[in-house]
């Protein structure tokens, strides 16, 4: 393993944690679907969102009000609410020690990356926000063979860490090997696609720190 490449939303930081209960509350009932799946969206950039509720169930919300709810929701997420992972720190210092890239690949956009990066003093040897790239965003590979192009290492050689279907499916794709990560007992979510589940921080830290220890 040379590389590991991180989600954001859900795996460095708990924002799925407020973003769900936000979507459920706020914004389902504005574009009249309360009973949709959050799995059919999650992991997703926000503007693609869109695109995918008007294609899929013909919303008729204004583009401009759909996206100003979710710029300005971002500001209480990331500027408020969100917490980093546990251990999350640790672990990034020890993968670096292991002399492991780290990457951190969203489908946010950079602002919004920029706000959780400054909160919690994170570095990374490159950020990737599908938001600034020309093509499709998860789960389409794009994202990640950037990531990988980026830090200069075959996605065969890199671990993508992700939460979500699509940004599961967008990892393995780009034929990266996929730790889903999930956030407790409670959470529902499949995660089949995925090459190893972890079912907690510390699994998913002695997952990777095995994977770099070349066990």
């Amino acid at each position: 393993m040379d590389a590991v490449c991180f989600d954001m939303d859900g795996v460095v930081v708990d924002s799925e944690d407020y973003w769900h209960p936000y979507e459920r509350e706020e914004l389902l009932p504005l574009v009249g679907l309360e009973d949709l799946d959050l799995d059919e969206i999650t992991g997703m950039n926000y503007r693609e969102i869109y695109d995918y509720l008007i294609e899929t169930y013909g919303i008729e919300t204004d583009r401009a009000e759909f996206l100003g709810w979710y710029e300005e929701t971002a500001t209480t997420v990331y500027g408020e609410d969100v917490r980093l992972l546990d251990g999350a720190d640790d672990l990034l210092a020890e993968l670096r020690d292991r002399g492991v890239a780290l990457a951190l690949v969203s489908s946010s956009p950079r602002d919004w990356i920029d706000v959780v990066l400054d909160r919690f003093d994170l570095a990374f040897d490159a950020v990737v926000s599908a938001d600034a790239l020309d093509g499709p965003g998860k789960p389409e590979p794009a994202v990640y063979e950037h990531a990988a192009d980026r830090i200069g290492v075959d996605p065969a050689d890199a671990v993508a860490v992700e939460d979500s279907v699509h940004g599961i499916e967008s990892a393995s794709r780009a034929g990266m090997h996929v730790v889903g990560f999930r956030h407790g007992a409670a959470d529902e979510t499949d995660r089949g696609g995925a090459d190893y589940v972890a079912d907690s921080p510390a699994d998913l830290r002695e997952h990777l720190l095995a994977r770099a220890d070349g066990e």
